[in-house]
């Protein structure tokens, strides 16, 4: 194993700093590319509703951090969009359920990106009017997702599965729980999670890690910080389901269905759970099973068929999802084959072919600039290392798919949506 992490290691050829505010800074340098893409990321999602701060409770309205990762382009001096286009950098952020990610790629004047990049997230500049606009123009994007049969599909599967996590919450609120948001409760947000010790900066491409370092030291994030306190509970749901299915109907080409298991939540670092429940996902459905390639060729379900585990700090969930003529056909037939894995193990043969598939795909997305930062920022987040999933999946046996089969994906933990057409209404697109 220790031969292995060595070539883990030398593959990723990932450079690492921690400063002494605690702030980690990431670099894979790749001088053969142009291009630069830099993220700045802090552990702080849609799911963080309650916490504790230096002993005060605080409660957020669902959409807190999203509305925030839109408010935090503005300052005083402008629109940080702008000055990004200034220098030719594309710039975006997203926010998930679990962290909020600001970041650019740029081919030149890096330094002067960093800066702009830096300085925008630590100083941050919320008005009673600014914010007023900004509800109007999120609420708009809420009606947005509301539309999109994909979102839609992700949103009632949690539902079903949980009745209080934030995670059955859509991840930019409500109209109107992003209504009652004030600065002074973005500021607070701001300072218990968007220190330094909760964050990571990384960056791929041609740069160095001393680079991103002094721009960190230019921007004042290299300085010890003021200790503070903060905890969060650690509420698990358990129980029964609280709902076992949900229909609705959409303007959508075709039905959409997903088959939802609630699992045990994945504790942050536990490389090993996280990848079995990858691991077994594809084993039941990817493109390389015999299930796959029936339903595929017999156009049950579209190219985009396929499962997902989707784990936040208190949730975990796998969902198969996709498009299909026969939905409650293809949901049975999933049904089975989790039984049939259940009652006679895996293959090791496709075990192992499965396994060299998900390394390939760690070691490919090492060959693309954007791809290398965002991967690295999203193992920091979740505890560990590129080069720790690389050698936990080394050490993966088909016995270890077969112990987690029997309590993964059991019938008391599903639930069924589906999404039909509208009746009478145009296909979509048309």
């Amino acid at each position: 194993m220790l031969t292995i992490r060595e070539k883990a290691a030398a593959a990723v050829n990932c450079r690492r700093a921690v400063l002494d505010s605690g702030l980690t800074v990431l670099c894979r340098t790749m001088p053969d590319y142009s291009t630069v893409h830099a993220m700045f990321a802090t552990a702080f999602g849609s799911t963080t509703q309650d916490f504790v701060w230096n002993g005060r409770p605080v409660h957020l309205p669902a959409g807190t951090a999203h509305f925030l990762e839109h408010k935090m382009f503005e300052s005083e001096q402008g629109d940080a969009f702008e000055q990004f286009a200034r220098t030719g950098a594309s710039a975006n952020a997203f926010t998930s359920w679990d962290y909020t990610c600001y970041l650019f790629s740029a081919t030149d004047r890096i330094d002067e990106n960093l800066d702009i990049l830096l300085d925008m997230v630590n100083h941050p500049w919320f008005t009673r009017e600014t914010i007023a606009k900004e509800q109007g123009i999120i609420g708009q994007e809420i009606k947005m997702y509301d539309d999109s049969p994909d979102w839609r599909l992700t949103t009632e599967a949690l539902r079903c599965l949980y009745a209080t996590d934030p995670v059955r919450e859509d991840i930019a609120g409500t109209v109107e729980s992003i209504a009652t948001l004030m600065p002074e409760l973005l500021y607070t947000c701001t300072d218990a999670f968007y220190r330094p010790g909760n964050m990571v900066l990384t960056v791929a491409g041609n740069i160095t890690l001393e680079q991103a370092v002094e721009a960190c030291r230019r921007a004042g994030l290299d300085r010890p910080q003021k200790p503070c306190s903060i905890t969060m509970p650690l509420q698990v749901e358990n129980g029964p389901i609280p709902r076992r299915q949900t229909q609705l109907a959409m303007p959508v080409n075709r039905p959409c269905f997903a088959l939802a298991y609630r699992e045990q939540p994945i504790a942050r670092g536990d490389v090993r759970r996280a990848t079995l429940c990858d691991i077994v996902t594809e084993l039941v459905c990817g493109g390389l099973t015999d299930l796959y390639r029936k339903l595929y060729d017999e156009g049950m379900v579209n190219p985009e068929f396929s499962g997902d585990c989707l784990a936040t700090r208190t949730a975990c969930a796998v969902l198969f999802t996709g498009e299909s003529l026969q939905p409650r056909l293809v949901a049975d037939l999933l049904r089975q084959e989790i039984a049939r894995l259940r009652r006679e193990g895996v293959d090791p043969q496709l075990f192992t072919l499965v396994k060299n598939e998900m390394y390939g795909e760690l070691l490919a997305v090492l060959e693309g600039v954007e791809n290398a930062a965002t991967q690295l920022t999203g193992a920091w987040l979740k505890g560990c290392t590129l080069e720790d999933q690389i050698t936990t999946l080394a050490a993966l046996t088909p016995a270890d798919a077969d112990e987690a089969l029997q309590t993964m994906l059991l019938p008391e933990n599903e639930a069924y949506v589906q999404i039909d057409p509208v009746p009478g209404a145009p296909e979509a697109g048309e």
